[in-house]
């Protein structure tokens, strides 16, 4: 089993995908409840959202689930979102607040370190080499971290998330130049409610790689599930929706590509 999937382009974007697997050991799956086993939380579609919209860029896909270990959670277990409500890095509770495990099966603090050891490492190994291997071609790398979620969750945020969600860790993790252009792309697609660093301010994967000083930029982009798929199961991807967003993020995408090509990474 492919732990994860590199796919090296030429482009100085990189898109990173930690949340789409819905892959885990049948060991661990058969330890999880009813409710764990449905994989709710999965960032349902979110290769084939992305899937062309950017001729070159880089992407790092992981196809391990977020219930084995979250690949965009602090590998020391520190908590992103201090006083609220989140999960953990190896997750005992679902979106909903309800546990996942079976009585009893939840990880072990030595499991959950043997979990970061066997996938968490490698998926950032193979995002650190990409972002790398860009930077050295071009002097300068964006990380656009992709993540869908969604779009009521009551136990994580109050009413109905808007569509696209920036998270720039308040300004810390990019050159000024990149929030502001993927911002006012999306105010323009005013069919799409949009937020700055709402209640997604950009995960541990934004955050741990997001040095504008070092010329690695990093931008998440949180989506609400609503504009592209079903939200209840089976998951089904609606191709009517994404047709509209989508060209959103291809925009958004090249508008990156050009800044970072162009050297408008003033901040």
């Amino acid at each position: 089993m492919n732990l994860f999937t590199v796919k090296s382009g030429d482009s100085p974007i990189v898109l990173g995908q930690p949340h789409g697997g819905t892959w885990m050991p049948d060991d661990l799956f058969d330890r999880l409840n009813i409710r764990g086993q449905g994989l709710d939380d999965t960032d349902w579609h979110i290769d084939r959202l992305h899937e062309g919209l950017l001729s070159g860029a880089t992407v790092v896909q992981s196809h391990v689930h977020r219930y084995v270990i979250d690949a965009n959670r602090d590998p020391e277990g520190v908590s992103l979102y201090p006083g609220q409500n989140t999960t953990t890095l190896c997750p005992t509770i679902d979106f909903n607040g309800d546990p996942i495990w079976q009585e009893g099966q939840e990880p072990s603090e030595e499991e959950i370190e043997e979990r970061r050891r066997a996938y968490h490492a490698p998926y950032h190994a193979a995002l650190s080499a990409e972002l790398e291997r860009v930077k050295a071609k071009h002097g300068v790398a964006i990380l656009y971290d992709c993540h869908s979620i969604r779009s009521q969750i009551p136990f994580l945020f109050d009413g109905t998330l808007p569509v696209f969600c920036v998270g720039t860790n308040n300004g810390t993790t990019c050159a000024e130049s990149i929030e502001r252009a993927v911002t006012q792309i999306c105010v323009d697609a005013a069919e799409f409610p949009s937020v700055l660093n709402g209640r997604f301010k950009g995960g541990w994967t934004t955050r741990h790689y997001g040095q504008p000083e070092t010329g690695t930029h990093a931008i998440q982009m949180e989506m609400a599930q609503s504009a592209y798929m079903d939200e209840v199961a089976p998951w089904t991807y609606r191709e009517d929706r994404a047709q509209r967003v989508r060209p959103v993020i291809e925009k958004i995408l090249k508008q990156l590509e050009d800044i970072a090509l162009n050297g408008a990474l003033q901040s």
